[in-house]
């Protein structure tokens, strides 16, 4: 009889957001039934995937680099007689496929986003062929259809797209070129994920989408459902305790999701909602199609909901024409708000998008200036909440075992991290915790008593 093969190695590095880390796990529950485990090395691995995200600075050269670095493994193993095909996914390679062609023959394979669930395929032909393929279109067909439930149990946590693309066109924004326009999948399928997850041992999952918000999937009655609607479906899964969402956008925060917020107790009291700016002249030349006041008013609604909620956003500095008045009005608007987390940033163009071409580009000193100036009030607020915690019971889903013997790593409604001394047992449920420290990425507590299995 004979032995079966050993699995060929898959090595994904994933980089950017949470929607990124969900698509690089559908890479691997694809690639699975072709004969290829997961490795967390690319030693010796017969199959490297780059999952790239352009949304940052230096975007493109970090994966340059990264490639420079995998060329003498892909080297070494072609001298021993084996091959290492080398696939860039991703947003990078929706935008830049040719260039990466031509700069960097070693790759084998580049997938645009949307396009991944074809790579068997196209790993196929790049071996037949013995030369490159390069899919980077938008195709018609759902790409979730293609492919398979997912195969392993991810954790207690798990992230579920619902949504991709945006039709909103920032200014400073590659997304609608790199992921297209705004599509929302089946309320059913999505369900049917849910549940799937929820039977692997997921207790909590985050809804992904660029623009989360405006989902608008068919429901069973046939009609478009919203966000909102599609929590209260979901709220409705057996054993499924926590829902959140990301990322989403402030025109689309309607009256029913807010509502959401005050009817769904599985639904966690953290949003991320980015703001980006706090001028309204700066927020017209980014083509947000929201002022300042607007943002002021949604947040208002959103606290008269669900008055414990906490809010993240996201804020770019030194975007091209910002003034020192305009900077002043994001640095009141933070004051006035207060962000218990922010993703911050100096503007950097991205190629293809109008900012980048826009006059009156602000000089790095003073991006830099402001964006420390910002990253310290911000800095104040979170810590200020997190410390305001201590001597707070919280109830926390556990996830995992901590660095000590005895301890456990969970998260509390907040979305902060929660160390504790509790059995092993309690992985996958939710037990309340007092919090005794705030330290500085991380809380400290003690169990107060055995899980009572629902959410906070």
């Amino acid at each position: 009889m004979t032995a079966p093969k050993p699995p060929r190695k898959l090595y994904i590095k994933t980089y950017g957001c949470q929607m990124n880390v969900y698509d690089s796990g559908r890479i691997a529950d694809l690639l699975a039934p072709h004969g290829y485990a997961a490795s967390d090395t690319p030693d010796d691995a017969d199959m490297v995937v780059l999952n790239t995200c352009h949304i940052r600075e230096k975007a493109v050269e970090k994966v340059y680099s990264e490639l420079g670095r995998l060329r003498p493994l892909q080297q070494d193993k072609a001298a021993r007689g084996g091959r290492m095909m080398v696939a860039v996914a991703g947003c990078v390679a929706q935008a830049e496929g040719a260039e990466l062609q031509r700069r960097a023959p070693m790759v084998d394979i580049v997938v645009g986003a949307q396009a991944y669930h074809r790579l068997p395929e196209l790993i196929a032909k790049a071996a037949r062929e013995g030369g490159h393929a390069l899919d980077t279109e938008f195709p018609a067909i759902d790409k979730f259809d293609s492919l398979p439930a997912t195969a392993s149990a991810p954790g207690v946590s798990a992230f579920l797209t619902v949504q991709e693309g945006c039709d909103k066109f920032c200014t400073f924004c590659v997304v609608p070129y790199t992921r297209g326009a705004e599509y929302s999948r089946p309320v059913a399928k999505i369900a049917d994920e849910a549940r799937h997850l929820v039977s692997l041992g997921v207790r909590e999952v985050t809804l992904l989408g660029q623009n989360v918000n405006a989902f608008h999937g068919e429901g069973p009655d046939g009609r478009p459902w919203g966000l909102g609607r599609l929590i209260r479906h979901l709220a409705d899964i057996k054993d499924l305790a926590r829902i959140r969402y990301t990322t989403s956008h402030p025109r689309d925060m309607d009256d029913d999701l807010i509502a959401a917020h005050a009817d769904v107790p599985q639904l966690m009291p953290f949003l991320h909602l980015p703001v980006q700016s706090g001028s309204d002249a700066v927020l017209e030349a980014m083509n947000r199609q929201h002022t300042a006041d607007d943002y002021r008013r949604i947040i208002n609604k959103i606290r008269d909901a669900r008055p414990d909620i906490v809010l993240s956003s996201d804020f770019i500095v030194g975007f091209p024409g910002e003034t020192d008045r305009d900077f002043a009005d994001t640095m009141g608007l933070v004051r006035e708000i207060g962000f218990v987390q922010a993703y911050s940033f100096k503007y950097s163009p991205r190629p293809g998008t109008p900012a980048a071409a826009a006059r009156k580009q602000v000089p790095e000193a003073v991006k830099a200036e402001r964006l420390d100036e910002l990253l310290a009030l911000l800095r104040v607020q979170q810590e200020a909440f997190w410390r305001s915690c201590v001597g707070r019971t919280m109830d926390v889903l556990f996830e995992r075992k901590g660095r000590y013997a005895g301890q456990l790593v969970g998260r509390s409604p907040f979305l902060q991290g929660v160390h504790a001394d509790a059995p092993e047992s309690l992985i996958g449920q939710i037990a309340p915790v007092r919090i005794e420290e705030a330290r500085t990425n991380s809380l400290l507590g003690a169990l107060v008593s055995p899980c009572h299995g629902e959410a906070a």
